[in-house]
């Protein structure tokens, strides 16, 4: 069976993996990790792709954005991959390839969806066990959300700002909100979609974005179509 587009739709907020070939890790120290949001910080201004939020882990980096046009999240990527992966080899002594072939990646949908999106990429580092709360690690979002510090990097989903009407109350209830540990159901339902390309949105909510893309957004149920017509007896 042949392999599906990427889903991408200009617009919507996407949930993007990229993993180290054969989950090798990516970042050797912080300076390589300043690097990489450098390589960002200057792709997806040209690109025209938003960051919502980022956690990068050792071996795969998080990343919540909205491309505004559906082809600028591959072009970000694979600017951003390239340009890092030459730094990293030059400054490692080492060659070869640094990233898996194709990243992941999901439309997501609807404003308390976009929330939980954001949420998992931050707490990612606590799931990993590299900190104990999501705002202690560095080199993520979660402390300009929780307004520990300012991320030039980052434009707050508009989903962000339905928590609270001033910036206090907003990053209050974001606050909350990291801190409490998400169900392992939902986390592996994030990781899953994101995994297999699926959109992450509801039943609701995925008519209006399939009119925009001829790209399926939901699998199909496996097993025989109903029959149109009951057969009588």
């Amino acid at each position: 069976m042949a392999r599906l587009p990427r889903l991408a739709i200009g617009g919507e907020v996407h949930l993007v993996l990229h993993s180290g070939h054969n989950r090798q890790p990516v970042f050797a120290d912080d300076g390589d990790r300043r690097l990489f949001l450098d390589s960002l910080q200057e792709a997806h201004v040209r690109e025209r792709v938003s960051i919502h939020g980022y956690a990068l882990l050792p071996d795969r980096v998080w990343l919540l954005a909205t491309p505004f046009e559906s082809h600028g999240l591959g072009r970000l990527m694979q600017a951003t991959g390239r340009r890092y992966a030459t730094a990293f080899n030059r400054r490692h002594a080492r060659s070869g390839t640094l990233w898996d072939g194709r990243f992941r990646s999901t439309v997501v949908a609807g404003e308390a969806t976009v929330v939980d999106a954001l949420i998992f990429v931050e707490q990612s580092p606590v799931r990993e066990g590299l900190v104990a709360w999501a705002g202690d690690f560095e080199w993520s979002s979660a402390r300009h959300h929780a307004a520990r510090s300012i991320d030039a990097l980052i434009t707050d989903p508009t989903a962000y700002w339905s928590l609270g009407n001033t910036p206090f109350e907003r990053a209050a209830t974001y606050g909350t909100l990291v801190t409490e540990p998400m169900a392992d159901e939902r986390a592996k339902q994030i990781s899953d979609a994101v995994k297999s390309g699926w959109a992450l949105a509801s039943s609701t909510e995925i008519p209006a974005l399939q009119r925009r893309t001829s790209r399926p957004l939901v699998a199909r149920r496996r097993g025989r179509p109903p029959s149109s017509g009951a057969t009588s007896q």
